[in-house]
């Protein structure tokens, strides 16, 4: 099972410390990244992608998953009705995923204008070491518990590319 988690902070300073603390757990086995993506918002709330350079295992899914979260995500309040068929379809296969939009919509709150966080797809974590270094923190948390074959529907519904089992 895996988790898709939100760390939102305040600035982009608090953000990239984190993002070294975030790695140092990975080097030292505390969490297990599947992906990882640092997000930066301007004051009028266009997203900035800082993938997770130099974090075993980060970078996995790839540009268009993450593109299309975000998207999802930060663009939907601003685009109205013009794209409304085209979200109303994405929305349609998300609720095949199990992720509730109420959730989605939480993540996508936790790093509001001018502000910035992480986007994290976790795989394995040792939970109270890993809760203990957010608890240091000011982020503001959101989770959503993820089942093999939802994060394999997530993954599908944002056009990550599919990985053979060879």
């Amino acid at each position: 099972m895996s988790e898709l988690m939100v760390l939102g902070f305040d600035t982009e300073a608090e953000a990239d410390s984190f993002g070294a603390t975030l790695a140092q757990m990975q080097k030292d086995m505390i969490v297990q990244l599947q992906d990882a993506a640092e997000v930066v918002r301007d004051p009028d709330g266009k997203p900035h992608v800082k993938h997770g350079h130099g974090m075993v295992g980060a970078g996995a899914l790839g540009g268009a998953f993450w593109g299309m979260l975000f998207g999802l995500l930060f663009f939907i309040p601003f685009l109205g009705l013009a794209i409304g068929a085209g979200m109303g379809a994405l929305f349609g296969k998300l609720g095949k995923t199990g992720i509730d939009k109420q959730v989605l919509e939480e993540m996508g709150d936790a790093v509001p204008p001018g502000k910035a966080g992480w986007f994290l797809l976790i795989g394995q974590m040792t939970e109270d070491k890993f809760m203990a270094a957010v608890t240091g923190t000011d982020a503001k948390l959101v989770r959503s518990n993820l089942t093999a074959e939802q994060e394999e529907q997530l993954k599908q519904a944002f056009g990550a590319k599919k990985h053979s089992k060879d």
